[in-house]
């Protein structure tokens, strides 16, 4: 799968409109668009029929795969060929995600990489590209689409929780671009997406957003040695997906990354023509004591592709009524939901197994 590309966001509108414009095709429904755009947990070790039935009728675009779905090698492949023959009948492309940076982040815990991004940042690019690869391979024979990394974050403060949790892989920010594009090279050899994470950066963070609403009040100068790893990935052209933090930055507004448009607009300028998409939004939600509906559709607002949800299926089931109602009434525009959509769709195509 070497030399799977990046489509500028060109591009995939004009393939978009030429398949909507076939004879035959037809326009997508809001109902379409609408759950494009969702990521989503699933409750237990196989999908349940609910979950397919979802999946036919084109409520979601992706499932992300969490331990507790997680048992043996067999199970999971079972797992990811009901999602895909429920893909194969239904109305929406999808893509099935997990988290397998390495070290403590490992949802196989089988599967490689087993060192953590710090000690592999100690081994040279070559290696970090060939033990993604092998990470990729491993991933694609479980029926894996794409892997929620490599973190791109550069811890930059003494206390850093990237460096504490051992996730990034060097302080010095040239040292670190090279590595992280390095392992994403590496999965993309192996036939599954990277998704850097966490634009703009977390590496002047002391807490994690899973737990504390996070705010990282540095200059935007402050902040620019931790854009280092995505302008190398980009240039590259091996950043398929970007993921945006949870944090708040005084710099871009002082809201959380994920609800402000000059955050994407941001990671555009850098020449990102990818999909983005959220961290889980539940966190996020309850550090700010918003609902998730709400945290859904500011996010969506704000420009963010696909909404990565981690929590019970009930709560996904809830978060796509509301954002269609947002969809009818305005509150979400035809023309934005086309525009992630036909990201999204364009990434599929590529990587969906």
């Amino acid at each position: 799968m070497t030399g799977r590309l990046v489509v500028t966001a060109v591009a995939v509108l004009a393939s978009t409109a030429a398949a909507a414009s076939a004879p035959g095709a037809s326009s997508p429904t809001l109902e379409q668009l609408v759950g494009a755009r969702l990521v989503v947990g699933m409750d237990g070790t196989s999908p349940t029929p609910a979950l397919l039935r979802r999946i036919r009728l084109g409520q979601v675009g992706g499932v992300i795969l969490m331990g507790r779905n997680v048992r043996t090698a067999p199970q999971v492949r079972a797992l990811t060929a009901s999602l895909r023959s429920a893909a194969k009948a239904g109305r929406n492309p999808l893509l099935v995600m997990t988290d397998q940076e390495g070290g403590t982040v490992r949802r196989f815990r089988w599967a490689p990489p087993a060192a953590s991004a710090e000690e592999m940042g100690r081994l040279g690019e070559t290696a970090i590209r060939r033990r993604a690869r092998n990470t990729a391979t491993a991933l694609e024979r479980l029926g894996i689409d794409v892997d929620l990394a490599p973190v791109a974050d550069v811890p930059g403060v003494p206390g850093s929780f990237v460096a504490a949790q051992r996730r990034g892989f060097s302080a010095i920010p040239a040292r670190a671009a090279k590595d992280v594009t390095a392992f994403a090279a590496g999965l993309l050899d192996g036939g599954v997406a990277p998704a850097l994470k966490h634009f703009p950066g977390l590496g002047l963070a002391t807490a994690s957003t899973d737990d504390a609403a996070v705010r990282i009040d540095a200059s935007a100068a402050a902040l620019a040695p931790g854009l280092q790893p995505y302008r190398r990935a980009i240039a590259a052209g091996v950043a398929p997906l970007v993921m945006v933090a949870n944090a708040a930055y005084a710099a871009y507004g002082g809201q959380p990354a994920a609800w402000l448009p000059s955050v994407p607009a941001l990671l555009r300028r850098l020449g990102f023509a990818g999909v983005t998409i959220t961290d889980a939004l539940e966190p996020l939600a309850t550090t700010h004591g918003v609902t998730l509906e709400r945290a859904a559709l500011r996010a969506a607002r704000a420009g963010v592709d696909f909404l990565l949800f981690v929590g019970s299926e009930q709560s996904t089931e809830r978060v796509f009524a509301s954002l269609l109602a947002d969809a009818r009434a305005g509150r979400l525009t035809r023309p934005s939901l086309e525009v992630s959509a036909a990201r999204i769709e364009e990434l599929a195509a590529t990587y969906a197994g």
